[in-house]
């Protein structure tokens, strides 16, 4: 008699825990659907300092990287030609790394080099996009 009972508040229990959880879980057709906003890439601002020497530009700067895991580049390039003012463009390539990082910005440094003559403008691209710059 005493095991009856047991093997009837047994199934009692477990009957109150599966109406329960029947009735807590939300369905998927009672959810809001929130639309998704596309995200606007922003184009991080760059940080370069100009040691001319000897007819080469050594550019030396820094950008703020979503992570510790992207990897920076810098290529040195002249702009213009001998009728329109002249400017080195320092364009630099961030790439993102895929795999697992922990998502605090870091700043991130690079350094490029350049035979061009002196007192030349600079300006700075992040993936082919016009990057604001700063000198230091």
């Amino acid at each position: 008699m005493n095991q009856t009972r047991l093997q009837v508040a047994a199934g009692i229990i477990a009957l109150v825990i599966i109406a329960e959880f029947a009735l807590s879980a939300p369905h998927t057709r009672e959810t809001v659907q929130t639309p998704v906003s596309p995200t606007v890439a922003t184009v991080p601002p760059v940080t370069l300092h100009d040691v001319f020497k000897k007819g080469i530009h050594t550019i030396t700067g820094s950008i703020e990287a979503p992570n510790a895991c992207a990897i920076v580049t810098a290529e040195a390039n002249l702009q213009g030609d001998a009728s329109t003012t002249e400017t080195i463009q320092v364009a630099i390539s961030l790439s993102t790394d895929t795999n697992v990082c922990l998502q605090l910005p870091t700043p991130m440094s690079f350094s490029t080099t350049i035979v061009a003559p002196a007192h030349l403008s600079l300006s700075a691209t992040v993936n082919g996009s016009l990057a604001t710059t700063t000198s230091s």
